[in-house]
Parts: structure tokens; C-alpha cells; sequence
């Protein structure tokens, strides 16, 4: 039951996946989450590496979505910022924003990477929906306090999994995938 949790990869930073890398997976498009997985939780302003992120993206073709359970007010605000499109309230670890994606991309599972930082959210989320799924280290280690109770039962649903599986370790890249 627990494996539901585990992610396809583990990459310390969304900013380690390269275009070459979701290329070779034929990954066409990076859902990603924002808050501590993208931009800081704290601060709406993105960093010179992301923005230079989000730019080798766009110079390969494959796009970036935001999917977010904020409200569309906050998440709107920093698309903006970054020129991306977004789907808010996703409902993750629901189906609901996978679904939007999909429908309003045209795009396939296959296509699709969910990048976040929370286990219980975005990547129990995108193994429910059937997304392959990178968990990133959090870019603070201070959280907002609504994902500080999921952070407590994170712990314990990771140790589990890594003892069960040994082979779970942070990695720099894509290329060095996780077996299942």
C-alpha cells in the first residue's frame, strides 16, 4: 500500500532535470508544483535559476504547468511572473488536476512528469493517476503551516520505503532511475 508513495525518480533539485534527460524519457511536458518545489514557499519573486529553468524548457519544447493546490489567485500571480500556465486547486493527491492537464494539453500519461516536493501530494498524485514522478528536495526546510503535519507523516512513510527499498536514494539526474 505504501508503494504508492514512491516516486519513479529522486533528484535533489527540480533544476537538475535537463531537456536531454525528459527527452530521452519522452517527456513532452513537467508538471510541476510550486511552492518549495519551484519558487520558495515564502516568496512569489522566482530566482535567476529558475528562470533560467523555465527558459531551457521553453527553448527545447517541452512545456511547464504549474499544478497547484493553492487558489488560482496565488498561483496566477507567479505564473505570470514566469509566463507559464497553471491549473490551481488541483486536489492532489486527486486525479482532478492530472485530468485538466491532460485535457487541456492534449496530452498523453506517457507525456507527462509531475515534479514536486511532498510525497503524500504530488507523488502519491501522479502515481494515482498514472504519471511517471520525480521528488525534489524542498527548496527551504521550513514549510507553511499547513504542509508541516504531512511533512511529520512523510518522515515515516519514507523511512518505510527506503528500508523496503534500498535502491531510494537522492540522485543528480533522470539518469540514474530508480528501479521498481
Amino acid at each position: 500500500m505504501l508503494n504508492s508513495f514512491k516516486p519513479t525518480w529522486m533528484v535533489r533539485s527540480i533544476y537538475q532535470i535537463t531537456p536531454q534527460q525528459l527527452k530521452q524519457n519522452k517527456i513532452k511536458a513537467v508538471l510541476t508544483d510550486l511552492d518549495n518545489t519551484l519558487i520558495a514557499w515564502n516568496n512569489p519573486e522566482a530566482t535567476e535559476e529558475t528562470l533560467e529553468w523555465i527558459e531551457r524548457m521553453k527553448e527545447h519544447g517541452i512545456k511547464v504547468i504549474i499544478i497547484s493546490n493553492n487558489k488560482a489567485k496565488r498561483v496566477s500571480k507567479v505564473a505570470t511572473i514566469l509566463d507559464l500556465e497553471f491549473i490551481p486547486n488541483a486536489r492532489k493527491p486527486f486525479q482532478k488536476g492530472f485530468k485538466e492537464a491532460q485535457e487541456i494539453y492534449d496530452l498523453t500519461k506517457k507525456d507527462l512528469l509531475m515534479v514536486g516536493d511532498q510525497i503524500i501530494t504530488d507523488i502519491k498524485g501522479a502515481n494515482n493517476a498514472g504519471i511517471r514522478s520525480v521528488l525534489v528536495k524542498p527548496i527551504l526546510d521550513s514549510d507553511a503551516w499547513n504542509t508541516r503535519f504531512n511533512r511529520m507523516i512523510e518522515l515515516r512513510i519514507m523511512n518505510y520505503l527506503i528500508k523496503k527499498n534500498p535502491d531510494m536514494k537522492w540522485r543528480d539526474s533522470l539518469d540514474e532511475p530508480i528501479e521498481h
